[in-house]
C-alpha cells in the first residue's frame, strides 16, 4: 500500500504522471495545493519517456491538442520549466513483471516500476497509484 500526501509534503524530487504534467503546462489551477510545492524552488520534477510516449499517442489519434507541434512544444516546456528527463531502462520495464495487477493500464504500470526502481514519489491524481507500495503526492 502506497504512502499518500496531499500535496503539502516537502520539497524534493518527484516524477510527473502524465496528467499531472499536462495540467502544469495547460491548466495549472488544477493542481490544488500541490501547486505550491511544483513551484518551490527546491522541487525537482521528473517527466518519464513514459508521459511523453502517453501525450504523443493522445495528440496522435486526437484526444489531447497541443499550442504547438510536439516534437517542439514537449521538449520546449520541459527545457523551460527545468524539468529532468528518465528515460525508460529494461530494469523499468522488467520490474512491471513482479507488480501486483490492481490495474492493466501500461503507462501507469510502468510509471509505478520508475518510482519504485528509482525511489521517486509520484505527483498524480490518480487512484489507481494508491494500491502499490509507491509513495504517492496527491495533485488536485
Amino acid at each position: 500500500m502506497s504512502q499518500v500526501h496531499d500535496g503539502l509534503t516537502s520539497a524534493g524530487r518527484f516524477l510527473l504522471d502524465t496528467h499531472a504534467w499536462i495540467w502544469m503546462l495547460m491548466e495549472p489551477e488544477l493542481l490544488g495545493r500541490a501547486r505550491a510545492l511544483i513551484e518551490e524552488p527546491t522541487t525537482r520534477l521528473i517527466l518519464s519517456a513514459v508521459s511523453s510516449w502517453e501525450i504523443a499517442i493522445k495528440v496522435s489519434t486526437g484526444r489531447l491538442s497541443l499550442p504547438d507541434d510536439i516534437e517542439r512544444y514537449l521538449p520546449d516546456q520541459m527545457d523551460r520549466l527545468e524539468v529532468d528527463r528518465l528515460g525508460v531502462e529494461h530494469h523499468h520495464a522488467i520490474r512491471v513483471a513482479s507488480l501486483p495487477l490492481h490495474h492493466r493500464d501500461p503507462f501507469d504500470r510502468l510509471l509505478v516500476a520508475q518510482c519504485l526502481v528509482e525511489g521517486l514519489p509520484i505527483l498524480t491524481a490518480d487512484r489507481a497509484f494508491d494500491p502499490y507500495d509507491c509513495e504517492v503526492v496527491r495533485v488536485g
